[in-house]
């Protein structure tokens, strides 16, 4: 429906369909805080694609399946506004830092993060990681039992403070950080979304520790800039950033920007590694098909290494089936400025609408058989996550999270050492390990205990290198091509430039430049590969109509 205003059409949808027994004051939020992934499914499928429900006195409207979720990424930040949304990370990274800057400030603390993420300084953090793992495990043993989260936990802040602060915070304040880093976590608190500040004890400790991490952030900016050599972290980019009007980052904000950084890069990689392992020991067809793509492509000590993390499919498959059924956010926020539409819906100004990954991920119709685990789904036989917005682990859009390729290298580098070197085995009944949905971040239940048992000497793996020779040398020839760049999903990650600087071009702002609007076929492999490694599926490759 539309009516007439001053000349201009304006669209009159209707309201979405709401979900009943709403409490006085109340709303929906005790049944919600019960279990959110339970509440949400019976949203889904009492109400269908768009339903609405009440926190507190938060109008809320829950968008799920593909249509829904590509209209919820794809809109933009005049109309639903991820800053108001995320108002609960301010107490975290800071006043004035990411969420809560000014939008044309936000952007540029967002552009001075992202090279540390790109192509080229990725390729280095394979070493590192695998690095630490072993050090991790050099005690082990032949057999002992850990908790599986704790660990994970504790090894994941270290590959990914290593990776991206810097040597302090790996080596000089490993414990203190850690603790810190925990602290903050915490802090993200579904209760926050509604009230940050309460007097509560976990919120008090929040702040604490971010006040803390800032006394530890200004002593190594001094320390680092009485030194001659400079690091190359993010910590280093942060401190030699400027805004556009020239001027310095403080350290309030290099502390929040900090913090940004890990969260990319740890907050939700924990809980997908315990899940990955605790899936592949309940289900050893899975675990036995990944040891054998592993023994097959590395042996005993074979060299994990970035191009060799790419050669892995069984296991990033596993991976990616964990980060459907286990998906690490609840939820995804936004905040309505303007009136949003969704079909021949209008969800008004001044609500907010989420996607839930957990619940689009369970559609019967885009997934079959969705609680089964089934990592076959994303063969190239089937292709479950081929339709655009359907897996959304990662989130999608312009906002998909910057770390989502560090994530994906960061556990494939883990398993790729843990389990050559050792197998594992559930200690408790396999059904007892479930989500914890009293956090944000969706995590198993602690404790989380399995047993770990050393590995019979692997044979060495048969070199794969001269059957990729000889498949590349029986390419037949390929029509011409076409590079379609979506630059609404493009982040800057220059992926494409590395794979092939023929055709793409990415400025020090993350502007990509496609090259050649009429690429010759023999530069269709690089293309390929440009397409398929690209972190947020920007690129697409159409061929030319065979004559």
């Amino acid at each position: 429906m539309t009516k007439k205003t001053h000349d201009k059409t304006v669209l009159m949808g209707k309201s979405p369909p709401k979900m009943a027994g709403a409490l006085p004051l109340l709303g929906h939020m005790l049944e919600f805080g019960k279990n959110p992934f339970a509440y949400m499914m019976k949203l889904r499928n009492t109400l269908g694609e768009i339903g609405e429900f009440r926190m507190f006195h938060q109008q809320m409207v829950l968008l799920t399946g593909p249509e829904a979720s590509e209209a919820f990424f794809r809109a933009p930040d005049a109309q639903l506004d991820q800053s108001q949304a995320y108002k609960i990370m301010t107490p975290i990274f800071g006043k004035g830092v990411v969420f809560d800057a000014p939008p044309h400030k936000k952007d540029q603390q967002l552009k001075m993060l992202m090279p540390v993420l790109r192509d080229q300084p990725m390729r280095g953090y394979a070493r590192v990681i695998v690095r630490e793992v072993e050090q991790m495990i050099a005690d082990w043993g032949d057999s002992g039992e850990i908790d599986l989260l704790e660990f994970m936990k504790e090894l994941t802040i270290y590959t990914s403070s290593h990776c991206l602060l810097g040597d302090e915070f790996r080596y000089e304040l490993n414990e203190e950080f850690a603790r810190i880093y925990h602290d903050l976590e915490q802090g993200v608190n579904p209760l926050a979304f509604v009230f940050p500040y309460l007097p509560l004890p976990v919120f008090r400790r929040r702040d604490k520790a971010r006040a803390r991490l800032q006394e530890l952030v200004t002593a190594i900016i001094d320390k680092r800039a009485r030194k001659a050599e400079k690091s190359e972290d993010a910590f280093q980019m942060l401190i030699d950033a400027r805004y556009d009007d020239g001027t310095r980052l403080s350290a309030h904000e290099i502390t929040g920007m900090l913090i940004g950084t890990i969260f990319a890069g740890h907050h939700t990689t924990a809980g997908t590694a315990a899940w990955t392992l605790l899936e592949l020991a309940r289900r050893p067809e899975y675990l036995d098909a990944v040891l054998q793509e592993l023994d097959g492509n590395f042996g005993a000590e074979g060299e994990v290494t970035f191009q060799s993390l790419r050669e892995i499919p069984v296991l990033e498959n596993v991976i990616k089936e964990v980060l459907r059924l286990h998906p690490p956010l609840i939820f995804l926020i936004r905040k309505v400025v303007q009136d949003f539409h969704f079909k021949d819906y209008t969800v008004k100004a001044g609500k907010y609408v989420c996607a839930s990954p957990r619940v689009s991920h369970r559609i019967a119709g885009v997934f079959p058989d969705p609680e089964k685990f089934d990592p076959d789904r994303y063969t190239e036989a089937r292709q479950e996550d081929a339709r655009p917005f359907s897996w959304i682990a990662f989130g999608g859009g312009k906002h998909k999270c910057s770390g989502n390729a560090f994530a994906m290298l960061q556990l494939k580098a883990i398993f790729c050492i843990l389990l050559r070197r050792y197998t594992f085995e559930l200690i408790d009944d396999k059904d007892s390990y479930q989500d914890d949905f009293t956090q944000m971040v969706v995590q198993p239940q602690s404790p989380c205990r399995v047993r770990y048992v050393k590995r019979s000497p692997i044979a060495d793996a048969q070199s794969g290198a001269a059957l990729a020779d000889n498949q590349q040398s029986q390419a037949t020839t390929t029509p011409g091509f076409r590079i379609m760049l979506d630059r609404e999903l493009c982040q800057g990650h220059a992926t494409c430039m590395t794979e092939a600087p023929e055709l793409f071009r990415v400025d020090d702002a993350g502007h990509v430049t496609v090259l050649q609007e009429n690429p010759s076929s023999e530069l269709l492999k690089k293309a390929r590969q440009a397409e398929k490694y690209c972190p947020t599926q920007a690129i697409k490759i159409e061929l030319n109509n065979r004559t």
